[in-house]
């Protein structure tokens, strides 16, 4: 598997288009339109995404009188589509921040990194994430924010279930959802989201639980290898089956279940920091811990990072180069993380997240990040194969082998293709 050990602390999409027709070159006057897409990071109206990036481009611009910027936010389940879209049609964007990168490298539509960011901005890039982003040892993603994942719990249900500690192994997490459904009713004792929104996410997690993976050391996929197969099959006998999750898990999606747990209506799962903010909006007392495995608290969490990305159809380097140097700077990367509660992938932001006090709440995140495990970004098959885990992988949980055989297939179809 692709492992990205991260020593220092570390999850909107971007994309860029011309309004001529097309995407095509700038008006006449000499000007030059930036179209950027952005997947939303909010989970309301009141906290998306949009704000924040109209409000950079608004000061961008003032900065740079001669290219504006056309803001558009997307939600994370429509994103990949959208842009896929925008790419068939023609429309192909100049700047794109999303979850992954490396089909597009696969394609040759993007600019190496080096050719759209400053020196500067690229050595203020926290080096492990910068890594992260090279295909065949050139750089091409351009980290945008990063998150690992911990276990979340609810104090107050825990205490009215007489549950003394988070739990440490599947058993234990078994045992204390059992107590809350027997004891603390209309309470949803483990919200596990395996809908399209992120599959993939608690998929890895559980699978991580068993010994498994989504890759072998060669980086090459076993998706229905035995301990992830195990991995559903225990959800599915210890968790779906008794009632002790969501009834249907496969059509639940991670937003659901981060809303249910800051409504007090669940009383744990896996989530990232964002929920904390979520948490405290709600009144919940909630507890952070690391994520139970098979038999043991897991001493490797899942590390996610979102990638910007610079697309050369539109010919727009040096104007993009000007943005993403902007939207880097320490002011602008800051604003976004604290809004979120996500972690930093620059340096400047990274020591003034660690030395301002004001993110105590972050401590056993950046605690679990150097044994962080990432998906296989730097595989050019990996969109694709995440793409057919989203649409399709919760449903494992209904029957493990064949859907995780099915995902096995389709994989290796992906890589004899490329």
């Amino acid at each position: 598997m692709n492992k990205r050990l991260i020593a220092a602390a570390c999850t909107s999409a971007l994309g860029a288009l011309t309004l001529t027709a097309c995407g095509g070159g700038a008006a006449e006057s000499g000007d030059v339109t930036l179209k950027l897409v952005a997947a939303d990071y909010g989970d309301k109206a009141s906290n998306s995404s949009t704000a924040y990036w109209k409000d950079v481009a608004q000061r961008f611009t003032a900065a740079n009188p001669k290219i504006k910027v056309d803001v558009q936010v997307i939600n994370w389940n429509d994103i990949d589509s959208q842009v896929k879209t925008m790419i068939q049609s023609g429309n192909v964007p100049d700047i794109l921040q999303t979850g992954g990168y490396a089909d597009k490298v696969a394609d040759d539509l993007l600019y190496k990194a080096d050719e759209v960011l400053s020196e500067k901005t690229r050595a203020n890039l926290i080096d492990s994430f910068a890594k992260a982003g090279e295909v065949e040892g050139t750089q091409y993603g351009i980290p945008f924010v990063s998150s690992a994942r911990a276990f979340f719990y609810n104090k107050t249900i825990f205490a009215k279930a007489g549950i003394a500690e988070a739990p440490k192994s599947w058993d234990d997490l078994k045992a204390a959802a059992a107590k809350i459904k027997a004891k603390v009713p209309g309470v949803t004792p483990y919200a596990l989201p395996l809908g399209p929104e992120e599959a993939q996410g608690e998929s890895l997690i559980w699978e991580l639980g068993s010994g498994g993976g989504f890759t072998d050391a060669k980086g090459t996929y076993t998706l229905n290898s035995p301990a992830n197969v195990e991995a559903f099959t225990w959800l599915k006998t210890n968790l779906v089956g008794p009632g002790l999750t969501y009834a249907n898990p496969a059509t639940t999606d991670r937003k659901t279940a981060f809303a249910d747990f800051a409504a007090g209506k669940t009383a744990m799962l896996n989530g990232h920091p964002s929920l904390i903010q979520m948490s405290k909006d709600g009144k919940v007392d909630y507890g952070v811990a690391p994520i139970p495995g098979k038999t043991g608290a897991l001493t490797s969490t899942l590390g996610v990072a979102d990638w910007m990305m610079a697309f050369k159809d539109g010919g727009h380097k040096e104007e993009v180069k000007k943005f993403l140097d902007f939207a880097y700077s320490k002011e602008n990367t800051l604003k976004f993380d604290e809004m979120y509660n996500l972690m930093p992938v620059t340096e400047d932001t990274l020591k003034e997240m660690t030395g301002n006090g004001k993110h105590k709440d972050l401590e056993p995140f950046f605690a679990l990040l150097p044994h962080a495990v990432f998906y296989p970004l730097g595989d050019t098959s990996w969109d694709a194969v995440s793409a057919e885990i989203k649409k399709s992988g919760g449903t494992a949980v209904n029957d493990p082998a064949k859907v995780l055989g099915e995902l096995q297939k389709k994989a290796e179809d992906t890589v004899s293709d490329q």
